[in-house]
């Protein structure tokens, strides 16, 4: 008899490709829209529209808030999820980098560009929380999310020495969420008119300062 379990795995996958591709999709649509009209401001047609996909499409991915997440962490990181950064391929090449001011300059980098993406997109979210207590539970999960994140990175640079031994991991988390954060993004490059690469280089310095001398 024919195999037939082949032909149905591989219409399987493909299905499973391209509802991941549409859902990609629809995700930067809906982070477009979102900085350009506001969260109360977006409609579910508008990010049909906007991702070339009809609107019952976008209630499939919905509802508005959990694209409002979703396209937040696509923005971010690469890719949707609770998956820490870390653990991110992008993430997992600059762990390699044995050279800590190479390792520095590059971690700054990534976190540069990922705020560049996201800092108009991150306001829209505090905004909604403030108004749906559904954003605000998915803030306060996110938030919870970005400072195990920052453990993790305080926690290296006491490892490679870029940090002084005696940095307290929780404390450090805090203020590195905080000199880190997209704000510091909008406040410096886009109202202060700071070029990209400075911004890369106070994010690499404020490690130095902030972390370097202490006793």
């Amino acid at each position: 008899m024919p195999d037939k379990t082949t032909p149905r795995t591989y219409r399987s996958a493909l299905r499973s490709e391209q509802a991941a591709a549409t859902r990609r999709r629809v995700l930067e649509a809906a982070a477009a829209c979102f900085v350009e009209k506001g969260y109360s401001g977006t409609s579910l047609p508008d990010i049909g529209t906007r991702a070339g996909v009809s609107t019952e499409t976008v209630k499939a991915n919905g509802p508005k808030r959990n694209l409002l997440l979703g396209a937040f962490e696509q923005a971010f990181a690469g890719a949707e999820g609770d998956t820490p950064v870390a653990d991110s391929e992008a993430a997992a090449g600059i762990t390699e980098i044995t050279d800590n001011d190479e390792f520095l300059r590059a971690t700054a980098a990534f976190v540069a560009a990922a705020n560049a993406r996201t800092s108009v997109l991150w306001t829209e979210f505090l905004s909604a929380a403030t108004t749906d207590p559904a954003v605000a539970e998915a803030l306060d999960g996110l938030l919870a999310r970005r400072r195990q994140d920052y453990r993790g990175v305080v926690a290296m640079l006491v490892e490679r020495g870029i940090a002084h031994p005696e940095t307290d991991i929780e404390t450090g988390a805090d203020e590195l969420s905080f000199l880190w954060s997209p704000e510091s993004h909008q406040q410096l490059v886009l109202q202060g008119g700071w070029s990209m690469g400075r911004y890369e280089e106070w994010l690499a310095g404020v490690v130095r300062r902030q972390f370097g001398s202490r006793r």
